[in-house]
């Protein structure tokens, strides 16, 4: 049994389920086989696959097809491996081909393979939002407006997300999973400073005020207060949390205060040095895993991470989650998120197998699987919650439970056509900042003068 098979055994025993242009002139869906009876592909609208001797792109029993995919980290996530599974078990007939990236590398990497035009991957797992518009713009994403209306497919179940990711009037992806920033903190790190845990109703004032407190030791047994990545999003993420700005805007003098607090975290000891994060790559799960930081701002998807972790005896502490630090002038449970599309290459061989396997990757059913995993997926429900709450080993305790809800969402991006290329300014000014090349005024300057250069406000 393969691994992540034995992982999502051992979890799954441990739950309270609850009801998660084509080449060859392929750039339609082909007619249903058998005068439109849907029962050849899928139900309509099931959005799960119908697990027969025959694929919805019409390959007779024994006739292995294969369908190219493609991930990134999947080794250290269970998110793509244990849909795939599923998948490869409902159609034994089909053979999933995965194609993994790191995932620094993923955008990249994906952008040569679509510039090739080549028919793999088949199925591609978005990783932003900004880079899905970028695709879809060089017309290397398969719209897939004619499957959902063929199939009559129920798009209500994603209350709303599947409609965010229209662009220009088109669909071009389904939601697969959905991620918003809580807190992550070491239980035990604060049972030994006798420091109560962080609540779900907490200001970014206290924040700080708990990173000093919890920050304790020197040199490699320092143990840091909190942790922010690399990432500018850990700095932007909480300049756009109360919904009143995003990260393309006409002036940047929004975002001075959260920088200035940054910097303050940063020079007083209480986070790791920004410098010495990205010169030795150091991963930010390397650093909650190993105990050298009491707590960390990240999003949802590491849940599964710290579950799957503790399943193969990575690490053994106690660990909790609060809902994520608010302004003072915001109420608890505004957060910032971004959706994780799964979508359908231009150049795919296989566009009927490919809407297949898409469709049951963001269904109920894969929610279900999903939730087993402690992932979140683009279906919203209580249920969900509940399955990822009921879980061995998620953290005990109500409060843990609680913050897994949010009262109001941001996207982290808005879907704006150059995002990535606002994107790139963002992360170049970021590190500017971070390393004091720049003082936060200079930095917020140089933002608003080139963002207004690639948007054509000058």
């Amino acid at each position: 049994m393969r691994k992540r098979q034995w992982i999502a055994a051992i979890m799954a025993g441990a739950m309270v389920c609850s009801s998660l242009t084509a080449c060859g002139g392929g750039s339609k869906p082909a007619e249903n086989q058998g005068g439109g009876d849907q029962n050849a592909t899928t139900a309509a609208g099931s959005g799960q696959a119908s697990g027969s001797g025959q694929t919805s792109g019409g390959a007779a029993s024994g006739e292995k097809q294969v369908l190219s995919v493609t991930t990134w980290d999947n080794e250290s996530s269970p998110q793509f491996q244990a849909i795939i599974d599923a998948y490869e078990e409902k159609n034994p007939n089909v053979e999933i081909k995965i194609i993994d990236t790191s995932a620094d590398e993923y955008n990249n990497s994906l952008g040569i393979s679509l510039s090739a035009a080549q028919p793999d991957p088949d199925v591609i797992w978005v990783k932003d939002m900004g880079s899905m518009l970028q695709m879809a713009d060089k017309e290397q994403l398969m719209p897939i407006d004619d499957f959902i209306a063929r199939d009559n497919f129920d798009m209500s179940i994603y209350k709303g997300a599947a409609e965010q990711l229209m662009y220009n009037g088109k669909a071009y992806a389904l939601p697969y999973r959905n991620d918003w920033y809580v807190l992550y903190y070491n239980k035990d790190l604060f049972d030994a400073a006798k420091v109560e845990y962080p609540s779900n109703d907490m200001t970014w004032e206290e924040y700080y005020e708990l990173a000093a407190k919890l920050t304790s030791g020197e040199g490699s047994s320092k143990v840091y207060g909190t942790h922010n990545h690399t990432w500018q999003a850990l700095v932007t993420n909480w300049a756009v949390q109360d919904g009143k700005h995003t990260v393309v805007e006409k002036d940047y003098g929004f975002m001075k205060s959260w920088y200035e607090e940054a910097l303050a975290l940063q020079d007083g000891g209480y986070i790791q040095d920004y410098s010495t994060l990205k010169t030795a790559n150091i991963h930010y799960s390397s650093v909650f895993k190993n105990q050298q930081c009491a707590m960390m701002p990240m999003g949802t998807w590491f849940i599964a991470t710290m579950m799957q972790s503790q399943a193969e005896g990575e690490t053994n502490f106690n660990w909790g989650v609060a809902t994520i630090p608010h302004p003072k002038d915001t109420e608890a449970g505004y957060t910032v998120g971004a959706l994780t599309p799964i979508a359908i290459s231009a150049f795919t061989d296989q566009p009927d197998l490919s809407w297949d396997f898409v469709k049951f990757a963001s269904s109920e059913e894969a929610a279900e699987i999903l939730a087993e995993q402690g992932v979140f997926t683009g279906i919203p429900s209580d249920a969900a919650i509940q399955t990822i709450a009921s879980a061995e080993l998620f953290p005990e305790g109500e409060s843990n439970v609680e913050a897994l809800k949010y009262v109001h969402y941001s996207f982290d991006r808005p879907l704006d056509p150059q995002i990535e290329e606002i994107r790139t300014v963002l992360n170049e000014v970021h590190e500017m900042i971070m390393i004091h090349s720049y003082s936060v005024d200079e930095g917020l300057a140089e933002l608003t003068e080139r963002v207004a250069e690639i948007k054509g406000w000058n």
